[in-house]
């Protein structure tokens, strides 16, 4: 008998990794909510999970397993749903611990050394940044996504600028995540900071990587890292690099620290990702967050380079089985997802059709490419951007190496056209 395996935040692009995995012949995934249905001009948590709940409830068969890829409210509905429907996961505690930015500092403050200075800020009231964290600063929601309302801030004027905005824009992701806090006993510290309140901490430098693993009857498994390359003389991601090609000696350190930080909150059965920065001028190394998920963004270059998507390593773990993941036995030797980005605000007029993705997809093989816009589209009113640029598409791709990942990604986006009116 095949396995009943729910999709929460369902979108064809994961449906088609799934479908290529392993473990898909024993498998019927069945769609829990549309990723349309959960984000839009507004989160609204407790409709999204009164729905999830009912079409779950309707179901006639086994519920065998709950999946998903995605940030909140996502990431926070699982446990809630597993728990409901007697499937073995983590806690809400636990998960919780990890999306909000403050309770998470608070955590790893007395289990590592290596996080910067922090402190809590309210957006709506004050203009001070806390005593302890010192210029230049990052302020942030204590729950945002894809960097969406993080600001660089190097004095008092632009961490007040970046107050204000802030405060504008934080409704959309922290009042559900509001919601969410309800459902979970909160220490006294993090029911005052309330979804709403900022991070401040002090900036961070060096090379960015995020290190993935899962934790299975206690084992703490570390199965890759990836580089997380910027744009010259920008926080944007340019791109996603795996294998990475730091020091082995930094992985090593990266990884054991990762180890400490899951040990410390549990995530037994659960797949997570943990962001770092690595300065080579100190060699100091600092974490940035914890995600108690894997990165679906990840996903085909674990697939080009060791020949499994790390949403397999989810799927075996939602249905109790070892994820047992693969080294190094895929197609290519390196593997990227990039960003092509704008940096200026506009309307989109054009974008490429889908007879001339494909042919650059033909000539430049071992590429994928997704359009994130439309036409139409005013890219300063989309969701799910950071606070520094608009992505037009995605590209995923596989190569013999780096060298080889740049010159292919030259090749598509000297053919990749958009058309775009400038505005204000």
């Amino acid at each position: 008998m095949t396995a009943n395996v729910f999709v929460l935040g369902h979108d064809e692009h994961n449906q088609r990794v799934l479908d290529n995995m392993p473990s898909a012949d024993g498998c019927t995934f069945h769609p829990l909510l549309t990723f349309e249905e959960i984000w839009g001009e507004r989160i609204s948590f407790r409709d999204v999970l009164s729905s999830a709940q009912r079409q779950l409830d309707a179901f006639d068969g086994s519920i065998d397993a709950i999946i998903g890829f995605w940030d909140f409210p996502v990431s926070t509905m699982l446990p809630l749903l597993r728990t409901r429907y007697g499937l073995p996961t983590a806690s809400i505690e636990e998960v919780v611990m990890c999306e909000h930015k403050y309770w998470s500092r608070l955590v790893l403050q007395r289990v590592i050394d290596e996080i910067p200075s922090f402190g809590l800020v309210d957006p709506a009231t004050d203009t001070e940044p806390p005593e302890n964290v010192r210029f230049p600063m990052w302020v942030k929601p204590v729950k945002s996504f894809a960097s969406e309302l993080a600001f660089g801030v190097h004095d008092l004027d632009s961490f007040r600028d970046a107050l204000t905005k802030i405060n504008d824009g934080i409704g959309w992701v922290g009042k559900p995540f509001e919601a969410l806090l309800e459902h979970v006993d909160l220490p006294p510290e993090i029911e005052a900071a309330g979804g709403r309140s900022c991070l401040a901490e002090e900036a961070i430098i060096g090379r960015q990587l995020t290190v993935e693993g899962y934790r299975y009857q206690g084992d703490i498994v570390i199965y890759g890292v990836v580089d997380s390359i910027s744009y010259d003389n920008s926080p944007s991601f340019l791109r996603y690099q795996y294998p990475s090609s730091l020091p082995e000696e930094v992985i090593e350190r990266v990884s054991e620290l990762s180890r400490k930080v899951v040990t410390a909150i549990g995530l037994e059965r659960m797949t997570f990702n943990i962001e770092f920065f690595w300065d080579p001028g100190t060699d100091s190394i600092n974490l940035l967050e914890i995600n108690p998920r894997h990165s679906q963004s990840h996903a085909e270059l674990f697939a080009d380079v060791d020949g499994m998507a790390n949403h397999e390593a989810m799927l075996r773990l939602a249905l109790g089985c070892d994820p047992a993941f693969p080294h190094r036995k895929g197609r290519y030797g390196a593997a990227a997802k990039w960003f092509v980005r704008r940096f200026e605000d506009g309307v989109v007029r054009q974008v490429p059709t889908p007879e001339e993705i494909e042919a650059i997809q033909h000539i430049v093989p071992g590429t994928t490419i997704e359009l994130t816009v439309a036409e139409g589209d005013r890219l300063s009113e989309l969701h799910r951007q950071d606070s520094y640029s608009y992505q037009l598409a995605s590209v995923y791709m596989g190569a013999a190496d780096e060298h080889e990942l740049i010159a292919k990604f030259e090749q598509v986006t000297a053919a990749l056209l958009f058309e775009m009116d400038d505005v204000d």
